[in-house]
């Protein structure tokens, strides 16, 4: 098999199942077994098998394991940044590409809850409110899209996570209230862990200091960009004064929103209302 070759096929819609036929390809091709593969990159053979049968979105050190098992000098770890960005709309990805080179992230999130901690279920409702003309096919790649942006938060050493959630997020009912209960117990879930802040902003507080959702993105270089999103388009700046008056935005939201502990108990307890 040689890169020329796979491009030449027809591209599949699901990005997964292009990846698992190209494992699938080059298993046959070298003669080695799932749990051969499995071994040599340490995952286990069931995730190896969900891979391979488009049922699973592969990790990035899975992909580069598959280069080194298959001397395939990159080929699994380009098609898998090439299915990703299929999932995203084209003026999404130098988002994405920033939150992978993040090592903090400050989120504000006004109506939906971010990306990075959405639920499936949360994530397919919210693409076929917006997407309604696409297919099961279509919105499946972009919910698979979605959930692989967590492979960031995953990683040995995360990015420090801090997330702003107005109420809004939380009373909004997005896919039904089972979805609901599901999705905030999975944001209690993650608030669990050590790198990852919420705070909720109360309807109580108030006219907001921000409008819209917006986030801040810090490399390993310190140089802070800012993300900020309008209707059907998303923009990218490193401008000081524009970081800085975001920076200055984002603190008074911090100040007006309750602490995390209060936070994660209100979580909680609006996700028990949705179990009811």
């Amino acid at each position: 098999m040689n890169e020329r070759s796979r491009g030449a096929e027809t591209e599949p819609v699901n990005g997964l199942e292009w990846f698992g036929r190209e494992l699938e390809a080059a298993l046959i091709h070298k003669g080695a077994s799932q749990r051969e593969l499995a071994d040599f990159t340490g995952y286990k053979e069931p995730y190896v098998s969900k891979v391979k049968n488009g049922k699973a979105m592969p990790s990035p050190a899975f992909a580069d394991g598959c280069d080194r098992f298959f001397n395939t000098s990159g080929w699994f770890a380009r098609l898998l940044v090439r299915i990703s960005e299929r999932g995203h709309p084209g003026w999404f990805v130098p988002y994405i590409n920033l939150e992978r080179q993040a090592t903090r992230i400050e989120d504000y999130s006004n109506a939906l809850i971010m990306g990075m901690l959405q639920t499936r279920e949360y994530a397919e409702a919210t693409f076929r409110a917006t997407h309604p003309r696409e297919t099961d096919e279509q919105i499946k790649a972009r919910v698979e899209a979605r959930l692989a942006r967590r492979e960031v938060m995953e990683r040995e050493a995360p990015p420090l996570l801090w997330v702003i959630l107005h109420e809004a997020t939380l009373r909004t009912e997005v896919g039904g209230r089972a979805v609901m209960a599901d999705q905030l117990r999975h944001l209690a879930s993650a608030a669990g862990n050590p790198h990852i802040t919420l705070q909720v902003l109360r309807f109580k507080e108030g006219a907001p200091a921000a409008s819209l959702p917006f986030t801040l993105l810090t490399p390993d270089d310190g140089a802070t960009v800012l993300y900020s999103e309008t209707r059907g388009q998303g923009h990218v700046t490193d401008s000081v004064k524009a970081v800085d008056d975001a920076r200055m935005t984002y603190e008074r939201l911090r100040a007006a929103a309750r602490d995390p502990e209060e936070s994660l108990a209100l979580i909680r307890e609006i996700a028990e209302e949705y179990a009811r």
